[in-house]
């Protein structure tokens, strides 16, 4: 395989935790990958981490992933230095931890935004190069968007991204787009931070779903693989 036929894959979210760790599995499997982070010194430290091979094949964003024209950018950035984009890979999140009693309301609007909205704009920018690829969609989800907890709106956010998955999916079906929602349970990463850390109990790794993702990319191209959930065993 020449590096022109190299598939591409774009990865929000990707300068720490899962959103990394499918780079680095993505780079180790052949592909050409763009990423995209709001924080250039955290993208700047895992390109560090990077061997030099697989750092010439790569493309790095500062992008918002709720921000529209920062999506576009990078997904036109990725088709220019690259020629085609065969995925995309819509994993940038976050949580507010906390419930619709106590929360504030202005951080939800945020969270919305990054976890809803933000998607559907890699969706919106994405699709053109997607259909004519007859790529994949692939969101991440949560096990928090298949059980209700009680008042919790990061579970709403996960919800409405597999509405958004579904409806994506029955969009694209006569194009011969893949869409799938990655559904993972508990993952020790930094998304834990602002809770005070990762809990006690049973927990995955940041490679446990990224390979899982990276699996679901490699399905062959008539396999239609709507929903994988992906938790630790023991988690209820």
């Amino acid at each position: 395989m020449t590096l022109t036929e190299r598939p591409v894959t774009l990865v929000t979210g990707a300068a720490s935790g899962i959103g990394a760790a499918t780079a680095r599995l993505l780079l180790d499997a052949g592909h050409r990958v763009a990423v995209t982070g709001r924080d250039a010194a955290r993208l700047e430290a895992f390109t560090a981490t990077l061997p030099d091979d697989d750092v010439g094949r790569l493309r790095v964003h500062v992008a918002d992933a709720s921000v529209q024209a920062d999506v576009e950018r990078a997904v036109a950035d990725t088709v220019t230095a690259f020629g085609r984009l065969d995925a995309v890979v819509a994993n940038a999140g976050f949580s507010t931890h906390d419930d619709v009693a106590t929360g504030d309301p202005d951080a939800w609007r945020a969270m919305l935004d990054v976890n809803v909205l933000g998607p559907a704009l890699l969706v919106r920018a994405a699709l053109p190069h997607l259909r004519e690829a007859r790529g994949r969609i692939v969101m991440v989800g949560s096990v928090a968007g298949i059980r209700n907890t009680p008042g919790n709106m990061y579970s709403v956010t996960k919800w409405a991204t597999r509405a958004l998955a579904e409806n994506t999916r029955l969009l694209t079906v006569p194009d011969g787009v893949g869409v799938t929602l990655v559904s993972p349970g508990r993952v020790d990463t930094d998304f834990w931070a602002g809770r005070g850390g990762t809990p006690s109990g049973p927990v995955l790794g940041p490679d446990d779903v990224a390979r899982t993702i990276v699996w679901t990319l490699a399905q062959p191209a008539d396999v239609a693989l709507d929903e994988v959930v992906v938790r630790p065993l023991g988690q209820l």
